[in-house]
């Protein structure tokens, strides 16, 4: 059970608000995608995007990841800064592929998500993706699956594209 701290001031009563507002948002946000994935997979998934549906469920815990990731103490303000540009790059409209698009808007934001995780894993110690991890799969075996699928079955030039965008964000 979540302890409430001792409020002292009201400069910390608004701060708890603010944080439970932006939690709000985050779940709300969360719940948006997942609704978005699961219209999507009951509707228009087709013989090819039978292969990524099982991925692109997993977007949403993988969203999830990146803002525990952002808010762990064991990750440096430069990893959280990049996460949170990755973060930036899932909750905004502006695509490489525009969301709307059913199904493939969505590919590009778990390619790049699963990218990015690469890159922090190769920094981080496994343990923290680990930790902050709530999927139901296991997130060293998933991040490696979908990273190999993509690099299978979808075009050079778009997998170019994300890892430019990652390159731009790393700098």
């Amino acid at each position: 059970m979540k302890q409430t701290p001792e409020i002292k001031t009201e400069a910390e009563k608004e701060i708890l608000v603010a944080d439970d507002q932006i939690d709000d948002l985050k779940l709300k946000f969360y719940e948006i995608l997942r609704k978005r994935i699961n219209r999507f997979v009951t509707g228009f998934a087709g013989e090819y995007g039978n292969k990524f549906t099982g991925y692109l469920l997993a977007l949403p815990d993988f969203f999830i990841l990146l803002l525990r990731l952002a808010a762990d103490k064991r990750v440096t303000s430069s990893q959280k800064m990049f996460v949170g540009g990755i973060i930036a790059y899932v909750m905004l409209p502006i695509d490489i592929i525009p969301d709307f698009i059913p199904f493939i808007g969505y590919i590009d934001d778990l390619v790049l998500v699963v990218y990015g995780l690469n890159l922090i894993l190769n920094e981080v110690d496994k343990q923290i993706i680990i930790d902050n991890w709530s999927g139901e799969e296991n997130v060293l075996e998933l991040l490696s699956k979908v990273t190999s699928t993509a690099e299978k079955f979808l075009d050079r030039n778009f997998l170019k594209k994300i890892q430019r965008w990652i390159s731009n964000l790393r700098k």
